[in-house]
């Protein structure tokens, strides 16, 4: 199976990107949305989770709390180990199990920590969306209507674009309109296809 791995700064444009990919019939599994899978009404981690920090970490709704996890490990580095010794085989398991479940010709894999983690070992090649920093604090504090400080805050924690742009296979430039990014997502879906026969 031909994985591909897709990463980018936030604000970057990867959910495009990633949306254009399934669109052409490639599976995508996206990081992000299996560390929410893992935690849904049900599942075994779900009530780890409810035993270790209580029942108050449970929305009405039966949901996880997210805002109130994050306020507790915000301020507790042992509270976030042992948080992270929970999930991380879990999402590592979903992850592991959606690739497997693939029967598109390549899989592309969604991360936005991809690089700083060791995910990119089972990537074939990585692509990367890109745009100046200016940019991804413009879009995202608009997207998420938060303060351009905050977003610049969240840029400066993520790996540097030098470096991330250093560490790729592929480069998407998502410097103009989502059209013209769909268009080189397709054109890269051209080459991938070749790489997968």
């Amino acid at each position: 199976m031909l994985i591909i791995g897709l990463t980018g700064g936030i604000g970057s444009g990867k959910s495009v990107a990633s949306d254009k990919f399934a669109s052409l019939g490639i599976t995508v599994v996206d990081a992000d949305v299996a560390s929410r899978t893992v935690v849904e009404p049900g599942m075994p981690a779900l009530k780890e989770i409810e035993s270790h920090f209580g029942s108050e970490i449970i929305a009405g709704d039966g949901q996880l709390d997210r805002t109130k996890l994050r306020e507790i490990i915000a301020s507790d580095a042992e509270e976030r180990k042992w948080l992270e010794s929970v999930l991380h085989p879990r999402i590592g398991e979903q992850i592991a199990k959606e690739i497997s479940e693939s029967t598109s010709p390549y899989t592309l894999f969604v991360a936005p920590l991809l690089l700083e983690t060791n995910s990119q070992e089972m990537c074939a090649r990585v692509v990367v969306v890109d745009v100046p920093k200016e940019v991804q604090v413009e879009r995202t504090a608009e997207r998420d209507e938060v303060s351009t400080d905050q977003v610049e805050q969240m840029v400066s924690a993520q790996m540097e674009r030098e470096k991330r742009l250093g560490k790729a296979d592929d480069v998407l430039l998502n410097t103009g309109t989502i059209e013209e990014l769909e268009k080189k997502v397709e054109e890269l879906h051209e080459k991938y296809l070749q790489m997968a026969e």
